[in-house]
């Protein structure tokens, strides 16, 4: 059980960068915000990655889990503690803060 994800929330790939929802729910909203479902891709911009001298920053990312009980328009939405992957390096997102109202499972 955890947080449900919000399009405003703070999340950041393992590296700094900053990860925002290309879209969002527009019909559920929790705590006034707009959530979002396992089938959101985020962006990441200023990542700092470097694999030798070779910069590789994170681009994308897709979530790997979700909620297993909640759904919006049929789609599992994120909490707090979901998980995903980046592109193109395969390291993972943290969700630094989201809203503190609306919980799910």
């Amino acid at each position: 059980m955890g947080y449900l994800l919000t399009a405003n929330a703070t999340v950041q790939c393992v590296h700094g960068g900053s990860a925002s929802a290309t879209n969002r729910s527009a019909r559920v909203k929790a705590n006034g915000e707009p959530i979002v479902t396992q089938s959101t891709t985020h962006t990441v911009s200023g990542c700092s990655y470097v694999v030798g001298t070779v910069y590789m920053p994170c681009v994308t990312a897709q979530w790997t889990s979700a909620a297993s009980r909640v759904r919006a328009g049929g789609e599992p939405v994120l909490l707090q503690e979901s998980q995903a992957t980046t592109t193109p390096n395969g390291t993972g997102l943290i969700v630094a803060s989201t809203q503190t109202r609306v919980k799910g499972s």
